[in-house]
C-alpha cells in the first residue's frame, strides 16, 4: 500500500522558501511550527475542535460564535479530504493492474519459470560500476574471512557456474531478513518454511474498500496450505459523531486464514512441562500442556478486536508496509 502525505496530514512537509509564512501567516513562528511538524491540518483541529472546555468558556459568546462556524468550514474540509482518499484508494487499484504483468514476471523469474534474455538483463544505469564492486565485495569477503588480500590486478575468481540452480534462491527469505521489522518477526525455526515462499501478492479490493496479502508457498513439510491469506478492511468516511477527527483511511478489522499444519509441524505451538502437587496428597506429578510460541506464522492468527482496533494493528500494518 502506498502513503499519500498532503499539506493536510499529520506529516512534515517541506515547503520552499516563503510558503512556510503563507501557511500561518507567522514568519519566524511558521518556521518554527513547521520544523516542529505542526501541520495545518493539526492548528485548524486544535482551533476548532480541541480547544479545551475551559478556555472556550472563557471566551465571550461572539467569539465561541465565530468558532463553531470554523468547525463547520472544518467539516466541509473533511468530507472533501474523505473523496481526496477514496480517489487515491480507485488510483491505486487502477495501477495495481499495470502493475500485475510485471509482478507475474518477476515471480516466473525468481522460481525459475522464465530466463531473462541478455536484452532483459541489460541495466545502463547501473552496469558500468557493477563489476567493480562486485569485485571490492568479493575481495573485501575474503580478507574478512582470512584469505590472504588479493594484489589490486588480480580479479576475483567468480562463484562456480551451478547449471541445476533454479531462479534465484531464497528470493523472499533473503528479504525478509534484510528487512529489520520482517526479521524480528521471524524465529529461527520459521526459517526453513520461508525458504519455500515462492511470492507475495497484493490484491486490492474497490468496494468496500481494503486489501489482501497472499503468501504464495511451494509444497514443503509442514502445512498443505499452497497460500496464506491476510485480509485487511478499510474505511474512508468521517466518523459521524467524531467528523473532525478524521484522519484519512483506517484499517478498522482483519481476518487471517487457518494454516493446515501437518502432524507435528505446527512452529506456533509449543509443548511445555510443569510439576503439579497435589493439595491433600501432597504427590507431584508432571503435566504437559501446549502454548503458543513465538513465530512469524502467528501473523496469520490476528487476534480479536479490541475496542480501539489501532493500538492492536500498529505494529501488524507497519509491517505490511515492509512487504
Amino acid at each position: 500500500m502506498g502513503t499519500v502525505e498532503r499539506a493536510g496530514d499529520d506529516h512534515t512537509s517541506e515547503v520552499e522558501s516563503g510558503e512556510e509564512e503563507e501557511i500561518v501567516g507567522g514568519g519566524e513562528l511558521a518556521q518554527h511550527l513547521m520544523k516542529s511538524g505542526i501541520t495545518r491540518n493539526e492548528m485548524l483541529a486544535a482551533i476548532t475542535n480541541r480547544i479545551h472546555v475551559e478556555a472556550m468558556a472563557s471566551l465571550p459568546p461572539n467569539v465561541r460564535r465565530r468558532i463553531r462556524a470554523l468547525r463547520t468550514l472544518q467539516k466541509e474540509f473533511v468530507d472533501i479530504e474523505a473523496k481526496f482518499y477514496s480517489e487515491v484508494h480507485a488510483l491505486e487499484c487502477k495501477y495495481e493492474k499495470l502493475y500485475k504483468p510485471l509482478f507475474e514476471k518477476r515471480a516466473l523469474v525468481v522460481n525459475g519459470g522464465y530466463e531473462p534474455t541478455d536484452e532483459e538483463c541489460l541495466n545502463p544505469w547501473r552496469d558500468e560500476n557493477e563489476e567493480e564492486e562486485l569485485a571490492r565485495a568479493v575481495q573485501s569477503a575474503a580478507i574478512t574471512d582470512g584469505s590472504e588480500e588479493k594484489k589490486p590486478e588480480e580479479k576475483p575468481a567468480e562463484p562456480p557456474m551451478d547449471p541445476n540452480v533454479k531462479g534465484i534462491p531464497d528470493f523472499w527469505y533473503t528479504i525478509f531478513k534484510n528487512v529489520s521489522m520482517l526479521c524480528e518477526m521471524m524465529q529461527e525455526h520459521d526459517e526453513p518454511i520461508l525458504k519455500c515462499l515462492e511470492d507475495i501478492k497484493v490484491q486490492m479490493h474497490e468496494d468496500p474498500i481494503g486489501f489482501t496479502l497472499e503468501f504464495h508457498f511451494a509444497p514443503n513439510d509442514y502445512f498443505t496450505n499452497t497460500v496464506l491469506t491476510k485480509e485487511y478492511s478499510m474505511k474512508c468516511k468521517p466518523d459521524e459523531e467524531n467528523p473532525l477527527e478524521f484522519e484519512g483511511p483506517e484499517i478498522y478489522s482483519c481476518k487471517g486464514c487457518e494454516i493446515n499444519w501437518k502432524k507435528g509441524k505446527n512452529v506456533t505451538v509449543k509443548t511445555i512441562k510443569k510439576k503439579q502437587k497435589h493439595k491433600s496428597r501432597g504427590s507431584v506429578r508432571t503435566v504437559t500442556k501446549s502454548v503458543q510460541a513465538d513465530s512469524f506464522f502467528n501473523f496469520f492468527s490476528p487476534p480479536t478486536m479490541p475496542d480501539d482496533p489501532n493500538s492492536t494493528l500498529a505494529s501488524d500494518i507497519q509491517a505490511n508496509t515492509k512487504i
